[in-house]
């Protein structure tokens, strides 16, 4: 194991920073973290971008090697620094499966989550739209109802043990079951994995805290 300490960049109110300090208490590791990003700032500076050129959080400082993608910088983790760990396992059908949900996130709930999410939380109340923010809660619950659905025949989303699928999409179904003033259909088996979730340190610390 590098005998450098892991720094992350980035705020604790991203989701995308929040995945990976749950990532980094599932595997018991240690870090530093420097606030960057919005009221921050920092992400446009020179000595940032020359790290991350998306100006985009977290990114992922060891020694002299960086890494940008919260999904990617997971998955590096796992490899380099938790060998053998359930939440990412080896063997290449499990692994797959865990990979395709990191991706479902990036490709299919991520951009259902942002309208809805900001539509409220980053919304000033006098400024919100809150038709068009239902609209857009109305395409979220669909995207929704497929975890919801799988759900209803396991405990996490790749079956009965908990991986970095359950991490990535547990992330975003805080956000979606805890943002207030919208109406969502019931998904029974989506809030009680999520409860579950609730039940691990590292969501408790990283990912409950209110929304802002």
């Amino acid at each position: 194991m590098p005998d450098t300490q892991l720094t992350i960049w980035g705020r604790a109110n991203s989701v995308n920073v929040q995945k990976v300090l749950w990532c980094l208490a599932e595997l018991s590791l240690s870090y530093q973290r420097i606030d960057a990003g919005m009221q921050y700032g920092k992400t446009r500076e020179p000595n940032y971008l020359a790290m991350n050129p998306n100006a985009r959080i977290p990114t992922l400082v060891e020694g002299d090697f960086v890494l940008w993608e919260s999904n990617s910088i997971m998955r590096y983790l796992c490899m380099a620094h938790g060998r053998g760990t359930p939440i990412y396992p080896e063997a290449p059908k499990s692994r797959a499966g865990v990979d395709r949900w990191l991706d479902w996130t990036l490709s299919t709930v991520q951009p259902v989550d942002r309208p809805v999410f900001w539509g409220i939380v980053r919304t000033a109340p006098a400024e919100r739209d809150m038709v068009k923010v239902q609209k857009d809660a109305d395409t979220a619950a669909e995207v929704w109802a497929i975890a919801d659905r799988l759900l209803a025949t396991r405990p996490f989303l790749e079956g009965d043990a908990f991986t970095l699928a359950d991490i990535a999409v547990g992330a975003y179904a805080r956000r979606w079951l805890g943002v207030e003033g919208i109406t969502r259909p019931a998904q029974p088996n989506l809030t009680r994995w999520l409860a579950e979730l609730g039940r691990r340190p590292g969501f408790a610390r990283h990912v409950a805290p209110p929304m802002s």
